[in-house]
């Protein structure tokens, strides 16, 4: 069996990290590698695929195993199935195959004594008769106990609904007072909350086709129906919604602009889609590739300008809000300023030792970055060394212009936070203004600004939450996991109103300027859009 080269190796574990949603940590392989050198057509590689050798080898070594027993002079370095044969072929096909060969082994041993030959191969044939048939029982076994667990988990299920309403019901008398709306530093008793919800039926979701591979992100712009996604097919589609309800499919429709981001071949995986930001006006969309360009498009999908100068993939882009700056942050382990005017560099800033994952805006003139280093540096258009430096679980509040978080709350990597529109200087300004966090644990942690107290752990998702967003109005939750489902919570009560599950996981929920609708992006290279309506 020939050997898999360190190229394809790379190359396997590269598609495998993409394929379950570690986008950065593909990302940082395929830089790191030369990945897009290597010179592998990622179109002729089936998903899945180093899970698949992984398993066929199992299955291979085991078949190996089960011919050589009682088999004295089968040569130690015979094989019976061929490398493609393991990978394109089931067990039962493989079976067959090792059946019809051990035959013809068989046949040759025998004919050494041409009086046994027959005897030989009855003895094999009721010997592998006899394992189908043990197969096939333990098959049977395992779905009754499966049938049975499922019975079981639906009992609990109901006795734990019937504890919670019970529990919910106390906490109502308790809690007579909304601590959100109270503004009482204490704050309530975090609670875990994990409960029952109305689903969102895909019959009532518009499903937007097209892209050929994942959407890693999307947005909706400030101003108007237009929603774009960005994907690992090397393009990004700027989609006009309907007025409404959704509950379609929109495969290609003609309102939709695709933004090409190759010249030569499709599917140049070294230009993924990786981040978009619109711009205030929502007249200017920019998207960052994984070639490490970022570029300028109008709101009709033409190309207005390349930003040459990071020299790795692009992670994270972002606007200020008077527009005159574009941010963005590369696997480069840098940050650039342009200016919009003139689409210049006005600044890069190099303070990181390990890739730029984020960036945000404070003002319009200083921002924040932080980094797979865990170092979080504010900098200032001008300023040649950081304003501030944090470092470890400190997160730095972007808002406040001060450090008052450790999120010792979370068990694993936290992977995204988002604040609330809420607070001083925002569209609700007599909102208190709250952090959400989400982690590769699953949870997501709700968080009161002012004393950094925890106000409800929200358990709904069952695998790593990727992206939460806010409502405009900062009343609701949206949170989009791996687990393929989407929630959408009441901030004031911390619990899911509704849910949707897809058919992928997801890597990116949006809100709509006006909050009646939300969109999410998913591995299985489709964008839904759904209503939100109480």
């Amino acid at each position: 069996m020939g050997a898999i080269t360190s190229a394809e190796l790379n190359f396997l574990v590269f598609r495998y990290l993409q394929e379950s949603g570690f986008v950065h940590a593909a990302f940082t392989l395929g830089y790191e590698a030369g990945i897009h050198k290597g010179g592998i057509d990622g179109n002729i590689v089936p998903p899945g695929a180093l899970i698949t050798i992984v398993q066929k080898g199992l299955q291979y070594i085991e078949l190996e195993a089960n011919t050589d027993e009682n088999d004295q002079e089968v040569e130690k370095d015979f094989a019976l199935l061929e490398p493609l044969e393991i990978i394109t072929k089931d067990v039962e096909e493989l079976q067959q195959i090792v059946k019809k060969r051990k035959r013809g082994r068989l046949q040759i041993d025998c004919d050494k004594d041409k009086g046994k030959a027959k005897e030989c191969i009855e003895e094999h044939e009721h010997r592998l008769g006899g394992e189908r048939e043990r197969e096939r029982h333990d098959k049977e076994k395992d779905q009754e106990m499966e049938r049975d667990r499922t019975e079981r988990d639906k009992v609990q299920e109901k006795e734990k609904e019937r504890e919670k309403q019970h529990t919910d019901h106390i906490d109502k008398v308790k809690h007579e007072e909304d601590p959100l709306a109270s503004g009482v530093t204490s704050g309530p008793k975090p609670m875990d909350v994990s409960t029952t919800s109305h689903e969102i039926f895909s019959a009532d979701v518009t499903v937007l086709e097209g892209h050929s591979s994942e959407v890693f992100a999307c947005a909706w712009s400030p101003a108007g129906s237009l929603l774009a996604s960005g994907s690992g097919d090397s393009t990004a589609r700027i989609w006009t919604i309907p007025d409404g309800p959704c509950g379609s499919i929109q495969s290609s429709p003609a309102s939709v602009h695709v933004l090409k981001h190759f010249k030569g071949r499709t599917n140049e995986k070294s230009k993924d889609v990786t981040t978009l930001d619109w711009n205030g006006e929502g007249t200017l969309l920019a998207t960052g590739s994984y070639d490490g360009q970022a570029r300028i498009w109008s709101r009709d999908g033409e190309l207005k300008q390349t930003l040459f100068k990071h020299k790795g993939p692009i992670f994270s882009l972002k606007w200020n809000r008077k527009g005159d700056f574009l941010l963005s942050g590369s696997v480069d382990k840098t940050a650039i300023v342009w200016d919009t005017k003139t689409w210049e560099c006005k600044q890069q800033f190099e303070f990181h030792s390990a890739p730029t994952l984020d960036v945000d805006w404070r003002n319009n003139n200083s921002f924040a970055t932080c980094s797979t280093d865990n170092m979080i540096y504010v900098c200032k258009i001008g300023d040649p060394r950081p304003v501030k430096t944090f470092s470890g679980h400190q997160i730095w509040s972007v808002k406040q212009d001060k450090c008052v978080y450790d999120f010792k709350e979370h068990t694993k990597e936290i992977y995204t936070i988002r604040w609330s529109p809420t607070g001083p200087g925002t569209n609700n300004p007599n909102q208190q203004l709250l952090l959400a966090s989400a982690s590769f644990d699953s949870s997501i942690k709700l968080w009161e600004v002012e004393q950094g107290h925890l106000l409800y752990s929200l358990a709904g998702h069952r695998q790593p939450v990727y992206s939460v967003a806010f409502s405009p109005d900062g009343e609701y939750l949206a949170s989009g996991s791996l687990d393929q489902s989407l929630h959408i919570w009441s901030v004031k009560e911390g619990r899911i109103l509704k849910t949707f599950r897809g058919s992928g996981g997801i890597f990116e929920v949006c809100w709509n300027k006006e909050g009646s609708k939300i969109a999410a992006c998913f591995s299985n290279n489709t964008v839904c859009v759904m209503d939100f309506r109480m």
